[in-house]
Order: C-alpha cells, then structure tokens, then sequence
C-alpha cells in the first residue's frame, strides 16, 4: 500500500513529480460524501509536505466530473440530525454549535487544496456542479471538455454555497454581475461560456485530450525550480487576499530567505549555457 492511499481517490505520483488524483465514486456520479471530501483534505494536506510531488492534476472518473454533493447520505448524515433535549425537542443552539463546526471541518478540507503550495490543474468533463465549483475554484488551473458544463446548484437544494465558491469564484473570473447571476440562478454554464469568462484556461474536445493538456501543464510546472513554484503559488494566494502594498512588503520578507537557493544559480547558469536545468525536490 503506497504512502498516499485512499478509498475514494485513486493517486498516483510520477518520477517527473506529478501526482495524479482521480476521484473515483463513479457509480455515484463522483457525488462528494463525507469519505470523498475527508480524504481530499488529507491527500492535500500530505502533497504539502511531500518532497516527491512538485504538481498535482485531478481528474474524475466515470461520465462526469462530479454530480456535487452525495445528498443520499446528507438526508441521514450530521447535517439532518438534531440535537434533542430531554423532552425530545430539536435544541437549536445545540445543534447549530455542532453544525458550524461540521461546515468548518467540510471547508477546512476543500481549502487543503488552495493551501498545498504545490500548483494544482484540474481536468473537468461532463458536469461539475455544486461542491465541483467549491472544489475546482480551489484549484489553480482549471480546464475542460467541450461538453463540460458547471452549475453553481445550491440555491436549488435550499441553501447558499458554504463551502468556498461564494468566496473564490468572484475573484476567479472578476464579473460580480456574472457571478450573482449563475449563483442566484443555477443555470447551466457551458464549456465556452466558462472560458470566456476566465473560469478555465483551456477547452478540449475530449477527457482524453483535456486530461493530456493538465498533465502537460502540470509536467512543465515540475521541470520548474521546486522552491520558485510554491514561493510563486503561496506570494499569489497571498497577495489575492490583500492589499498591493501588503503583497509587496510580505514579498519582500519571503524573498530574502527564497533567494538562498541554489536554484537561481542553476537557472542562470543554464539559461546562458541554453542547458536544461534539473532541480532538486524540496
């Protein structure tokens, strides 16, 4: 059994240092239970950390990207039982407490994705809805089949988004009116659509030549100096969230130790000899 094992995700890591997760509940559409979202946090979680992995592609069995959230085990899961007081009655303090604290847990997992520095490219096919947004925003590069099509679905099941699409895919694509749209709405976005907008970088006629393009971005990233690709990811997600000025000074800090690898030199040296420079993992 390798180091990175899992029940709902198939992973793989090649000698170039692309880690291949597959998630793999095809028979239930790829629909995210409690075991799928768990395990998606604590492969991330162990990529963070793992020297041999340089770049992550994540892909979907079956014939779609994910159906969203497995609502099978919703409807028996933590998020339908209350907390019952003596007389038998639902505590809504009690039950609203364990609540956040499960939505908490289900949010800390998918931004396991955002937090692994390692860069992320996810290939969608068919459809990704509701937990798929949540899930795809998160990553870093996102592509897609021609017949790929994304619903941010949670109105239709009663609720607002809550585990990260709310937050991520307005500053994604950067058109607040196009994104109150399609998540007061739930409509069907379509493959072009999608990339008109900036929600993904590439459309493919096929998962075949859509997964081929993420592993090629992905084994170009790994042929990249380790310690300049995750200092890249982190400085962005960081400089995302504040001010230019705060990204710039926090820059500043993180370089002054960055620019003690030996990388730079390598990469200099190679580019004027015009070799092909080979790094060591991190």
């Amino acid at each position: 059994m390798g180091k990175h094992s899992f029940e709902c995700l198939n992973v793989t890591v090649s000698a170039e240092g692309v880690a291949h997760v597959e998630i793999n509940r095809p028979q239930a559409l790829n629909a995210f239970n409690t075991q799928t979202w768990t395990e998606i946090g604590q492969c991330f979680s162990q990529f963070k950390t793992d020297g041999d992995v340089r770049s992550v592609v994540v892909s979907a069995s079956g014939r779609m990207f994910t159906a969203g959230l497995d609502l099978k085990e919703a409807a028996t899961g933590p998020l339908a039982k209350g907390a019952a007081t003596d007389g038998g009655a639902v505590d809504v303090a009690r039950r609203g407490y364990y609540h956040r604290l499960h939505i908490l847990t289900f949010q800390d997992a998918i931004s396991a994705v955002e937090d692994c520095d390692k860069p992320v490219v996810v290939a969608v096919h068919g459809g990704c809805l509701g937990i798929g947004i949540d899930f795809t925003t998160a990553c870093d590069v996102r592509i897609c089949t021609e017949d790929a099509y994304f619903m941010v679905k949670e109105v239709d099941i009663g609720m607002a988004a809550d585990i990260g699409a709310l937050q991520r895919l307005p500053k994604v694509v950067g058109n607040d009116s196009w994104v109150r749209e399609v998540c007061f709405t739930a409509r069907r976005i379509p493959a072009q659509e999608a990339c008109s907008v900036g929600l993904v970088s590439h459309v493919l006629p096929t998962r075949e030549s859509a997964l081929e393009k993420a592993f090629e971005v992905a084994n170009l990233i790994a042929s990249k100096s380790p310690v300049a690709v995750v200092s890249t990811k982190h400085l962005l997600n960081y400089s995302r969230d504040h001010s230019v000025r705060e990204g710039l000074e926090y820059t500043a800090i993180w370089n002054s130790l960055a620019h003690n690898s030996h990388d730079m030199a390598t990469a200099i040296v190679s580019s004027l000899k015009k070799q092909k420079a080979r790094f060591p993992k991190l």
